[in-house]
């Protein structure tokens, strides 16, 4: 505020800093889990069950913009007991039988509680979107204590993640023509790129019978 010394400023915008900090660590816990799982399937299966992972913390202006919209007064304890979706890991897998196994396979850790799961992969949602969303907790070990943080885990197949990637960009552009046609378009290409992935699932599982 205008008269604030920055010493000030800094001490009032230190516990949203922590809290962004203790999210950052979990993204960091997770990604660890999801790597040494990575690592014991292909010792076991000789193949990765995914190919890349991304993470993001959610922006500062879109944690406010959304606890607006939720009506929710801002503060620090609102933010961590209101929002799931601040800590974001997506998981791009080759197969969908891998986006299943592995997501298994994390929840099934003794120190990850599983407090969400929305499966648009088996039912996606109207416009196409297809991808299997979880929220977790997952401690975090700081010098006093042990803290669980909520994480939002995304898996999908590299086409789901290629097809999420355009649609997301078209649907924050302004002002476009025949929005509807595109809509329409983009749905039918999610029906193409599920039966893509379908059928190279299959052809995978040809080959690994021999």
């Amino acid at each position: 505020m205008e008269g604030e010394r920055p010493e000030e400023l800094l001490e009032s915008a230190f516990p949203f800093l922590e809290l962004m900090s203790r999210y950052r660590c979990a993204m960091m816990e997770v990604e660890t889990k999801l790597r040494v799982l990575d690592e014991e399937f292909s010792m076991t299966y000789n193949r990765n069950p995914f190919e890349t992972i991304k993470s993001r913390l959610k922006k500062p202006i879109s944690i406010i913009d959304k606890m607006r919209r939720k009506g929710m007064p801002l503060s620090v304890e609102n933010i961590e007991r209101t929002l799931n979706d601040i800590a974001g890991v997506r998981v791009i897998c080759s197969f969908p039988d891998d986006i299943y196994a592995l997501a298994a396979m994390l929840v099934k850790q003794d120190d990850i509680k599983l407090i969400g799961k929305k499966d648009y992969i088996a039912h996606p949602k109207p416009n196409g979107y297809r991808s299997l969303h979880l929220i977790v907790e997952v401690p975090i070990f700081l010098s006093n204590c042990k803290k669980y943080m909520r994480v939002e885990v995304q898996f999908r197949t590299i086409a789901m993640d290629f097809w999420a990637s355009l649609e997301h960009k078209l649907k924050y552009k302004k002002e476009i023509d025949h929005s509807e046609e595109i809509a329409q378009e983009l749905e039918a290409c999610a029906e193409i790129i599920s039966s893509m992935d379908e059928r190279m699932q299959e052809i995978r599982n040809r080959i690994e019978r021999g």
